[in-house]
């Protein structure tokens, strides 16, 4: 596996420093899982806030602090497994190891060769996440985002104008961002995504099908 798209550094220190949402930090552990040279990032984020806590002088604690601090970090149980390197391997069924420990809902048909299934995690910023497997050679319609999306692919590979995503990859795409992504013709596609806000379809037909797109 070769993987050439990378979250970017603020992400890994976001997620390092567990003020990363729930929601969106899934999709990176997804990413870590299988990037070992994004681990030893992240490892290199802790290391630098672990320095910088050295150098602050300690202050007393109030009471509940510690249970306050733990509960800000997310769950410890998404983030255990991506750094240790689980792999494609996944505790349930096909899913990323990262997901496992979610309520998924069952595969169903949104379109022509695509299917969608939800994954249950709250958010406070209005970020949906789910899975999307699309058969090989699929088309996707001309689309932008009025927020971000965030892409892990798990399996397979899809192409659009910033390149080709493979698995394990990652794509970090926000409002700015306008694509029509391309299924790989040979073995499909299999990804997590954390999307916030809408999709946006461009062109008459897009605007035509619009009412009824719902991710």
């Amino acid at each position: 596996m070769t993987i050439i798209h990378h979250p970017s550094d603020a992400t890994l220190a976001a997620f390092a420093s567990g003020s990363l949402d729930e929601a969106r930090g899934i999709v990176v552990a997804a990413h870590l899982s299988l990037c070992a040279q994004c681990r030893n990032a992240v490892h290199g984020f802790e290391a630098a806030g672990g320095a910088l806590l050295e150098d602050v002088a300690p202050e007393a604690m109030s009471a509940g602090a510690l249970q306050r601090a733990m509960a800000a970090l997310g769950p410890l149980d998404i983030i255990a497994p991506a750094m240790r390197g689980a792999g494609s391997a996944a505790a349930a069924g096909d899913l990323p190891a990262p997901l496992s420990r979610y309520a998924v809902g069952p595969w169903r048909w949104i379109g022509r060769g695509v299917q969608w299934r939800p994954v249950d995690v709250a958010s406070g910023e209005g970020v949906r996440v789910f899975m999307l497997k699309a058969a090989p050679g699929t088309k996707l319609p001309r689309h932008r985002h009025t927020g971000t999306e965030w892409t892990c692919v798990f399996d397979g590979a899809f192409t659009h104008d910033l390149g080709r995503y493979g698995a394990g990859d990652f794509d970090e795409a926000d409002a700015s961002v306008e694509h029509n992504p391309v299924v790989d013709a040979e073995h499909g596609c299999v990804c997590v995504v954390a999307l916030q806000g809408n999709i946006e379809l461009q062109g008459w037909l897009g605007r035509l099908i619009q009412p009824f797109v719902r991710l």
